[in-house]
């Protein structure tokens, strides 16, 4: 764990975010990261990049407008969205596992409205580029969705690819998927199930935490496990992007131990 402590006022910081690099883990159907020197020391001294991506990569947080038709983006969202008190609940979870309002349940006396929630199920652990990352991942049901609606909270985060069931997305048969062609033939045979019945949806969960004006954040990381089942303060500021459906963030958890720290008042110096 990699907590980080400011020497002047004691506050601690913890990383929640996953690295943003070249190879970066993407969700199947969407291009790649396309990141190169424009200018480099050894030809101009002076070194310059650019890149070229969707901004579903890495940790990020999903607007309104990502899934709502003339909602708003991350840079109309007020500043206050991305910055506040909050929980990390504990819901370990294991492969297309559903996180439900059953599951939520036993947190009702720890969130309050206007929090801050991100979710713990464990599977940050196997963040790759891989089939079992994006494929394989639990996802959470309409009614969990629901719940957080009524509870409401100003942003949900997850340590997920993506807010909903795997199989209830493009990676498996809706809208322009299967982008996994694999994905519902396994589930077909490990359960004995039909994917398309069981999830008839196209991200249903995610839809309404976006109507209900709650953005979220997916591919929560970094050292999530150090303040799970504690209340902290987040920071998850995105770029001031009016028009933007979704943004990269750094996602920090900052706690102050001593409780005595006060921020400065903004007025002159004398």
């Amino acid at each position: 764990m990699t907590v980080k402590t400011e020497p002047n006022t004691g506050l601690q910081f913890v990383e929640l975010s996953h690295p943003w690099h070249h190879n970066q883990p993407v969700l199947p159907g969407h291009d790649e990261l396309i990141l190169y020197r424009s200018v480099n020391h050894a030809k101009h001294g002076v070194m310059s990049q650019k890149f070229k991506t969707t901004f579903h990569t890495s940790t990020h947080v999903n607007a309104p407008i990502h899934l709502v038709s003339g909602a708003k983006g991350v840079g109309e969202l007020p500043l206050e969205t991305f910055w506040g008190t909050g929980v990390v609940l504990s819901i370990p979870k294991q492969k297309w596992e559903k996180i439900s309002a059953a599951d939520l349940a036993a947190f009702d006396q720890y969130i309050n409205s206007g929090d801050i929630v991100l979710i713990n199920t464990g599977w940050h652990h196997l963040y790759a580029d891989s089939q079992a990352y994006f494929g394989h991942s639990p996802g959470m049901t309409e009614d969990a969705a629901q719940w957080f609606v009524d509870k409401k909270i100003k942003m949900l985060g997850v340590d997920t690819p993506q807010v909903d069931h795997p199989l209830a997305t493009s990676l498996g048969p809706h809208r322009n998927g299967p982008t996994m062609k694999r994905l519902a033939p396994e589930y077909e045979t490990e359960t004995g199930r039909s994917a398309t019945e069981d999830f008839p949806d196209w991200i249903p969960a995610h839809k309404l935490l976006l109507q209900n004006g709650i953005p979220t954040i997916e591919n929560v990381g970094g050292d999530l496990d150090a303040v799970t089942g504690k209340r902290t303060t987040f920071h998850a500021m995105p770029w001031r992007w009016n028009e933007g459906d979704a943004c990269v963030i750094r996602l920090m958890a900052i706690s102050d131990p001593s409780g005595q720290y006060r921020i400065e008042s903004g007025t002159n110096q004398e």
